[in-house]
């Protein structure tokens, strides 16, 4: 939603709705308030605008209905309460999803000065929205229960499903020199590589051909959600996606008993990204020294996986989940990446299977930005990373509403598990699977650093991985010093 209006451009947005056609199902005109059913309005605005494509939706006291005539009002939302509570408070815990709306007061600036409430409401984004548990539309000039319309139900969850999370909005109806104040366009041009154009019309220009923002009616600009997630100057400026921001948490020991530090990221995902690497690396020791590969100290986490990984998780997250943003925890022995939602391919099949994103335009835009991989997941480069720094496979998982994947820090062979080495040998035979070369007993040797003499150990790890239906032979019938392997889905 916008940032506070002036004066003169709240009268000017009076004027222009007051020109409106008498019946418009994404305005609403009342003389005076009758607050125990404005929710059901907000509910039916909100709908209906997102119905008809529109960018935001109003309720508009002191202006009578038929004529557009100003009147007055009486209702002072700031001033009144409803059932001992701040209308907005209460409008909010009997709202859902909890959409964002704004309420104006102002004097219409008539010779009279007659006190003028405009309601400002965002469009239903995902999901219809309710009040108080029941879903309202707008039939003409009428207020009406969603489910008498299955109609323009079943039209309106169509559009939720057309309209990506990218081209929605996080501000409306704002100026140039707002749009300007709340993302970070030198770093916009600086990342893509362009020219810095010497002056505003040419920033605009270039920020909406990449559909950062919009332009609309009387010199008005639209911020879209893409906009704002990159390049935000401060993401707590756009109300819904205060909660997107990265949060790094870091925990003494194994365990969430006891956090030494949590940290909260304030800017947009491509303005802060490279600050977050940065800190990641800063936080986390380096081992004195990892298996055969490397003698001297290293990283204990190799900066590409670390990268892919915390990409992946911004770009593969479910805006529709609110509350929750992408998060990093860091324990001493292993580190953690979640982000909201379950992802679209089994985990099982993350290195091998084409992308898939519910951000398309996000995605392209980081790929774009060179923050992340430009081909597949980067999963494959996660598993090649570690394999060369002989850490323990990285293990992916799925909650009820959240994908999380790990990274755990060095271990010898002997130290890991049954499970651990398991899960090992299926990446590692995914990886030369992918890369067209067979995986055989040498080739996890290898991957394991261990000697020629100590076959028979990996030979134990690819029977284990067989047995559970992990890999299969590829040629059964050669002998046992030419067999390869492939994963089972091959």
């Amino acid at each position: 939603m916008p940032i506070d209006m002036t004066l003169v451009q709240m009268r000017s947005m009076l004027k222009e709705l007051c020109m409106l056609p008498a019946e418009t199902e994404w305005v609403e005109f009342k003389h005076n308030a009758d607050i125990a059913v404005i929710g059901e309005y907000i509910s039916a605005l909100a709908n209906s605008a997102a119905l008809l494509g529109k960018q935001t939706a109003y309720l508009v006291y002191g202006v009578e209905d038929a004529t557009h005539t100003v009147l007055g009002t009486t209702f002072q939302p700031s001033q009144q309460k409803y059932k001992q509570q701040e209308i907005e408070n209460w409008l909010l815990q009997k709202l859902s999803p909890k959409i964002h709306f704004r309420f104006h007061e102002f004097l219409a600036g008539s010779e009279e000065n007659l006190p003028v409430v405009i309601l400002e409401i965002q469009p239903a984004a995902h999901q219809p929205v309710q009040f108080d548990g029941v879903e309202y539309i707008r039939s003409g000039s009428y207020k009406k229960k969603l489910k008498d319309f299955p109609e323009k139900e079943r039209e309106l969850w169509r559009i939720f499903d057309k309209t990506p999370f990218e081209r929605q909005l996080a501000a409306t109806n704002i100026t140039a020199d707002e749009v300007l104040k709340l993302l970070e366009y030198p770093a916009y041009f600086d990342l893509t590589g362009l020219p810095l154009p010497d002056n505003r019309v040419g920033i605009l220009a270039a920020l909406t051909a990449d559909g950062l923002i919009q332009e609309t009616v009387g010199s008005r600009w639209h911020i879209t959600n893409l906009g704002a997630i990159m390049f935000a100057r401060q993401l707590q400026s756009f109300q819904h996606l205060a909660r997107k921001t990265v949060r790094l948490i870091m925990y003494r020991g194994n365990s969430r008993v006891e956090t030494i530090r949590e940290i909260e990221g304030t800017k947009g995902y491509a303005v802060g990204f490279e600050g977050l690497i940065g800190y990641l690396k800063a936080l986390l020791p380096s081992n004195e020294e990892i298996g055969k590969a490397f003698r001297s100290e290293a990283p204990m986490y190799p900066e590409l996986a670390i990268r892919e990984l915390v990409a992946n998780a911004i770009i593969h997250q479910d805006f529709s989940i609110t509350g929750t943003g992408p998060m990093i925890e860091l324990f001493d022995t292993r580190m953690e990446i979640t982000n909201p939602g379950i992802p679209l391919v089994a985990t099982e099949r993350f290195l091998d299977s084409p992308p898939r994103s519910r951000n398309e335009a996000l995605a392209s835009f980081m790929r774009r930005l060179n923050i992340c991989e430009e081909r597949g997941t980067g999963i494959d480069k996660v598993v090649f990373q570690t394999e060369l720094y002989q850490l323990p496979a990285p293990m992916f998982e799925v909650t009820e509403h959240h994908t999380r994947s790990i990274l755990f820090s060095y271990k010898t062979f002997a130290q890991m598990d049954k499970e651990e080495r398991a899960r090992a040998c299926y990446l590692h035979c995914c990886l030369k699977y992918v890369n067209r070369e067979p995986m055989n007993n040498p080739s996890l040797r290898e991957r394991f650093g261990i000697e020629a003499k100590s076959m028979s150990m990996v030979s134990r790890v690819i029977k284990d991985a067989i047995d559970l239906g992990l890999i299969r032979p590829y040629d059964p019938l050669v002998g046992p010093k030419a067999i390869r392997y492939i994963p089972f889905w091959a």
